[in-house]
């Protein structure tokens, strides 16, 4: 279970993420980078590449590149209030091969100053793949039962998380036994751990435990959008 290229962030790397918060300015930054660099960035992408290794061990159609899966630090401000030009939290993403980065079901954690959290699903639903993911469960409701029901499942995660609506959307039965499923908006699941788990180690065991007890979740997910992206017709020359 241990990765031979990585255990754990170096405790520098809360250090810079509480600075940060504090100091959330390019000058200050600018002054740090190199310890932003050598204490999150670079870890960063050592953890990723050592789950890509273990992906291919128990989930090997989830993608973990530096360039898919690592967030950038760097804020896009153009359309916010909030001017700060820097995240305070360092974040990767790992999503299903062949689907965005935002697509689908997917692996997500993030390391920030108050917590560390592990968690996946899915998140932003384009229209119709929501639409995909309530018929699939409409249909197949015994089998997210048994995977939201299961005792791995519950120890780790509790319940299903996510928005939700008020009423079951129409087209299908308030009645359903799944009802309270097909009003949800998203499909999350997570733990949340206090952030000097992500210094102990133990992280690097807990996060690919954390993935593998989510990963039929992640897969049941993903298999009604992969009916609609593969029904979908070929452009045109």
């Amino acid at each position: 279970m241990k990765s031979k290229t990585f255990t754990a962030f170096p405790e520098e790397a809360l250090r810079f993420l509480k600075a940060l918060k504090r100091h959330n300015k390019r000058e200050w930054f600018q002054e740090r980078k190199a310890t932003y660099e050598s204490a999150i960035k670079t870890p960063m992408q050592e953890l990723i590449e050592a789950l890509a290794t273990d992906f291919n061990r128990f989930a090997p159609e989830m993608v973990a590149t530096p360039k898919t899966s690592m967030y950038r630090i760097y804020r896009d401000t153009r359309f916010s209030k909030d001017k700060s030009p820097y995240k305070t939290h360092a974040a990767a993403m790992f999503p299903r091969r062949g689907f965005d980065k935002h697509q689908g079901a997917g692996f997500y954690l993030h390391i920030a100053p108050t917590e560390l959290l592990i968690a996946g699903g899915v998140y932003m639903p384009m229209p119709e793949d929501l639409n995909a993911i309530r018929s699939y469960i409409a249909e197949n409701a015994d089998t997210l039962f048994e995977i939201v029901q299961s005792k791995p499942f519950r120890k780790m995660f509790g319940e299903l998380g996510g928005e939700q609506l008020s009423r079951v959307p129409r087209g299908f039965s308030a009645e359903h036994p799944a009802a309270e499923y097909l009003k949800r908006k998203q499909f999350l699941a997570g733990r949340t751990l206090p952030p000097e788990e992500a210094t102990s180690p133990r992280f690097y065991k807990t996060v690919v435990e954390t993935f593998e007890t989510m990963l039929p979740l992640i897969r049941y997910l993903n298999e009604p959008v992969l009916k609609v992206r593969r029904s979908k017709p070929l452009p045109l020359d």
